[in-house]
């Protein structure tokens, strides 16, 4: 193996470390936005859905609002059935609830400012590279726990089926949430820290 050779194999190696490392960091980015929803917002969740939804469900609902994705609310009575959407942090009147529209950004901004700061980048190339990434764990989380949050229920009401679901709009909850928010705040906070470093 040549010097030039062993260079590129070195390269390659810090450049897929890192971008797996900011794809972790995405993950943990959306576990702490969930958890910080979770302490602001559980008490109105129990109190809004009582036995209706599980508790981590109806925090889910609100985490996914406050990334500007609305929850689908979908119910059928025999052969009638009806679709439509709710934004729960917009219907409710809770200061707590309102302020959960900027605990994401937050989050990704702060994240993307310490994954600068911790490598010591000065570039805003470079900087970029670190930050979109987080985008890849942001993503898999947001349209994973899209999948899981939904609820579902079915039964007979006077001999006719009845069901009904609640679950965050999968395509939004990708492209909205998943992407676009750590793409941009994310790699925004890498940016101005890069800028910051750099002075």
């Amino acid at each position: 193996m040549t010097p030039q050779s062993a260079t590129i194999d070195e390269s390659a190696t810090a450049r897929y470390s890192s971008t797996a490392a900011s794809a972790g960091l995405g993950v943990l980015a959306a576990a702490v936005g969930y958890l910080v929803t979770y302490v602001l917002i559980v008490d109105e969740v129990r109190e809004v859905f009582g036995e209706d939804a599980t508790e981590w469900k109806g925090v889910a609902w609100y985490f996914y609002n406050a990334h500007m994705v609305d929850v689908e609310t979908t119910g059928s009575f025999g052969s009638f059935g009806s679709t439509s959407t709710v934004d729960f942090i917009a219907e409710s009147g809770s200061t707590s609830a309102t302020l959960l529209y900027v605990i994401p950004p937050l989050v990704l901004l702060g994240l993307g400012a310490l994954l600068v700061v911790q490598w010591g980048v000065t570039d805003i190339g470079e900087a970029v590279v670190a930050g979109v990434p987080v985008t890849i764990g942001y993503a898999v989380v947001m349209g994973l726990g899209a999948l899981v949050a939904e609820t579902s229920s079915e039964g007979t009401v006077f001999g006719v089926d009845a069901s009904g679901s609640v679950a965050p709009e999968l395509v939004p909850a990708l492209v909205l949430g998943g992407i676009l928010y750590p793409l941009v705040f994310a790699t925004g906070g890498a940016v101005l820290a890069a800028v910051f470093n750099a002075r």
